[in-house]
């Protein structure tokens, strides 16, 4: 039997063919239901990001910055904690820089002009890798959805460090307060063209064309017994599956489960890879922590994230809402 090969990490390398082959299944299925007469909205497949970001380890990163080049992203929310130290030539991102306002609806995606020079000030080049890390904790999803944006403008090669800051720091790994030097890097090329959903979609979503709404809120949240906007629960038919479940405690830290625990807690709940998926959570960041479980960790084909949010759909007077677990 053929052995998988293993990525830098030690994790299983699933390969570029599996997804190939997924795309390929669904575009055959969506060719017969079309014959069948099928509404195949469902199954509509977005157009395949350039290559999905990948988790990697602490021992994996240190390997590459002896290597270099490579370019680490710090984007903890405190700016201060990046003065007091940070991993070695990481260069700081406000994650609050990527979102903004759009027509009075907060924390939505900016133009892909907007971002292509964003990353190029932070010194992201398409030739070289870059590592991207939150504080860990409650924090990862800021990290998930940088790796989400770059992997929209065709990044290939996009790594999200597993366990964050703290367990760099748990490891006892070198630390250090100068900034990096950064030369004027090379353009991304490719058009922005993030795996996302609009508020159409999921409506068609709700009408019941097949798609599988997953909220990634904490279960208050999607209960209604929590939360901050206008009218609180969820959205009808979704399933509650609220990201930080995708994480174990290891070794003190914590950490991404391995992939074979994270799919059978996605199956158990009925969310298979032959099903179009759209996460969503209140404003898009914990959606994209599910998005890189789903896409690149299970090679699922087919998961957007609805950038409108809960933020969106609660705040309208023709979104229906359900309040209960």
């Amino acid at each position: 039997m053929k052995r998988r090969q293993k990525t830098g990490d030690g994790r299983p390398d699933c390969g570029e063919g599996r997804a190939e082959r997924g795309r390929s299944w669904l575009l055959l299925l969506a060719v017969v239901l079309a014959a069948c007469g099928a509404n195949t909205s469902a199954i509509r497949a977005p157009a395949p990001v350039a290559a999905l970001p990948t988790l990697i380890s602490g021992d994996s990163l240190a390997a590459l910055l002896v290597r270099g080049p490579v370019r680490v992203l710090d984007v903890r929310q405190q700016w201060t904690d990046y003065l007091l130290n940070h991993l070695p030539e990481a260069e700081w991102a406000q994650v609050e820089s990527f979102r903004a306002a759009e027509r009075g609806l907060p924390f939505q995606l900016l133009s892909g002009d907007y971002y292509l020079g964003l990353f190029q000030r932070l010194g992201v080049d398409p030739a070289a890798p870059v590592v991207i890390y939150s504080a860990g904790d409650a924090n990862d999803i800021d990290a998930t959805y940088v790796a989400w944006l770059l992997a929209g403008l065709g990044h290939t090669s996009v790594r999200v460090l597993d366990g964050g800051y703290a367990k760099w720091v748990l490891d006892n790994r070198p630390l250090g307060r100068t900034y990096p030097k950064i030369d004027p890097p090379g353009l991304l090329k490719s058009g922005f063209n993030p795996e996302a959903a609009g508020l159409a979609e999921v409506r068609a979503a709700v009408q019941g064309n097949g798609t599988v709404l997953v909220d990634a809120r904490n279960a208050a949240q999607f209960a209604g017994t929590a939360g901050a906007q206008r009218r609180r629960g969820h959205i009808p038919g979704a399933i509650d599956h609220p990201w930080a479940s995708d994480l174990e405690t290891r070794d003190l830290a914590l950490v991404w489960k391995p992939a074979d625990a994270l799919r059978a807690g996605y199956e158990a709940q009925g969310i298979t890879p032959d099903k179009a998926i759209i996460v969503y959570c209140n404003t898009g960041t914990e959606a994209s922590h599910l998005w890189l479980a789903l896409r690149a960790i299970l090679h699922y084909p087919n998961v957007r994230i609805y950038t409108g949010a809960w933020s969106e759909w609660s705040e309208r007077e023709d979104t229906p809402v359900v309040v209960g677990p």
